[in-house]
């Protein structure tokens, strides 16, 4: 009878047993670094920056990779792991919406007015006030900006280097968020927009949708805001203090 030992089914100096080990506690390791990224991303109202995330795994994980594998998990499920430019939310299915009662509290219904000026800053950003209004043909007023504002879809981006200095107006991820983009370039082109039907009567030859800009840092042409800029704006008290 032949005697057959554990060990003769090991490498030298127990390898395998050693490489088994390894491999359990590579597994390990990264089940608990999805464990805290999914705990970060559940335990925040607001998307949570692939930034934030990295700081907070244990040190040689790809935040990145980790998200996109929770991702993965979370798709045939009721909540899903969507990313929202550089950051990640936990959000009802899409096919579940119906569901869901909407807040008494959502944001009022935009006017005309305040959908065409979002619609023109997305777009064309970086686009200043002169610009949407030569684009509209009509004067935008302050509350309409405000309007998008106060929804936190809009804010100032810097000022552009042309006489006058005026302020360039972008949006913001709270855009995207809201409207179930992950980037601008989600953003419907000329042909969804013609089969959605938003898109009617005779176009000109010449129209055209832009691309819009894909990252928030300021162009050639535009200067960052200041302090003195803010207080200049009426969003910061003289002297730095935030106005209420």
């Amino acid at each position: 009878m032949i005697d057959v030992r554990d060990d003769d089914f090991e490498g030298e100096d127990g390898e395998g047993e050693g490489e088994g080990e390894g491999i359990a506690r590579d597994l390990q390791a990264e089940i608990e670094a999805e464990r805290i990224a999914e705990a970060l991303v559940f335990a925040s109202a607001q998307p949570v920056s692939e930034a934030f995330i990295t700081d907070r795994l244990p040190r040689g994980f790809d935040a990145h990779a980790v998200m996109l594998r929770l991702k993965d998990q979370y798709a045939p499920r009721g909540v899903n792991l969507v990313q929202v430019d550089d950051a990640w939310a936990f959000r009802t299915a899409a096919d579940l919406s119906f569901v869901i009662r909407r807040d008494e509290n959502e944001v009022k219904k935009l006017s005309r007015a305040a959908l065409e000026v979002l619609a023109i800053i997305a777009y064309h950003q970086p686009v200043t006030r002169a610009e949407i209004e030569d684009i509209r043909g009509v004067q935008t007023s302050r509350g309409t900006l405000d309007v998008l504002m106060e929804a936190g879809w809009v804010r100032f981006r810097g000022r552009r280097r042309t006489p006058g200095r005026p302020v360039t107006l972008g949006t913001t991820r709270d855009f995207l968020d809201h409207f179930g983009l992950e980037e601008l370039r989600d953003l419907p082109g000329l042909e969804e927009l013609k089969g959605a039907g938003l898109l009617s009567g005779r176009i000109p030859a010449n129209f055209n949708i832009p691309s819009p800009l894909m990252n928030d840092e300021l162009t050639e042409d535009e200067d960052p805001i200041t302090q003195l800029d803010l207080e200049e704006l009426g969003l910061l008290a003289p002297g730095g203090a935030a106005e209420d």
